[in-house]
């Protein structure tokens, strides 16, 4: 965990996050799915919201949308893009951030909830959703399957992300087994260089984050593999799940 700067991601990763989130996410998927269990005009609340892939067209369709982002350069893209008038952006921690209202939505978008790095940060931001929701309104979150790591050292993980004419993407990292923190990049190898995007934080299964619910007493509700509400089952590599903050 030496080094951890939850600004980083943001400052590095601001200018190509949306052509990154284009490649591996379908955004349009992601938004159809919110829209669905928010119910026309919510009030929804995004954490971690980097340039507003999600919030504007949220706010599209009608939504009164808040968008908590920590870092400066993801708030900056996001107020440049057309439709941004329409969302409330607030740069902040999304564990401590308080606002004056409650929603009826709040949510965590692809894996946002890894960039907090320990299991406090965490369970501080399901008590802040909780916090914020009206009652029997959702949170909703959405990650990759996280396997419980090997007990034996670091795990250590290299793939090859893309292959280029004149381009390598190569993924790296470590992963702790004690803390589930793990600290990794992604490397562009070009022709002018060599240009690194650090992911950083704890890893957190399903099974985890449903007794950080109980702690913030809110209920699960649903889990399914995508936003389409396909059925989770054991194949599914990708989980989102719904809890709901009682009446």
């Amino acid at each position: 965990m030496d080094g951890f700067n939850p600004t980083q991601y943001g400052a590095r990763w601001a200018a190509t996050y949306d052509d990154f989130h284009e490649g591996v996410v379908d955004s349009a998927t992601t938004v159809a799915g919110l829209h669905t269990l928010a119910g026309e005009r919510a009030s929804v609340l995004e954490y971690g919201a980097g340039t507003g892939r999600l919030a504007i067209p949220l706010a599209q369709l009608g939504h009164a949308v808040t968008a908590v982002e920590i870092s400066e350069e993801m708030l900056e893209r996001l107020a440049a893009k057309v439709g941004s008038a329409s969302v409330e952006a607030v740069q902040a921690d999304m564990t401590t951030v308080e606002l004056d209202r409650e929603f009826d939505l709040a949510f965590v978008a692809f894996n946002s909830i890894f960039a907090l790095a320990t299991q406090q940060d965490q369970v501080r931001l399901f008590r802040n959703a909780a916090k914020h929701l009206r009652p029997g309104g959702a949170f909703a979150l959405e990650t990759v399957v996280v396997e419980t790591p090997r007990a034996n050292g670091q795990v250590q993980r290299l793939r090859v992300a893309d292959v280029r004419p004149d381009e390598l993407v190569l993924a790296a990292g470590l992963l702790d087994p004690v803390t589930q923190f793990y600290n990794g990049t992604w490397a562009v190898l070009g022709k002018s260089g060599t240009t690194f995007y650090p992911i950083q934080g704890r890893h957190v299964t399903h099974a985890e984050m449903d007794l950080m619910a109980q702690l913030a007493e809110l209920e699960l509700e649903s889990r399914w593999q995508d936003w389409q509400q396909s059925p989770f089952t054991a194949e599914s590599h990708s989980v989102v799940t719904v809890y709901r903050k009682p009446r």
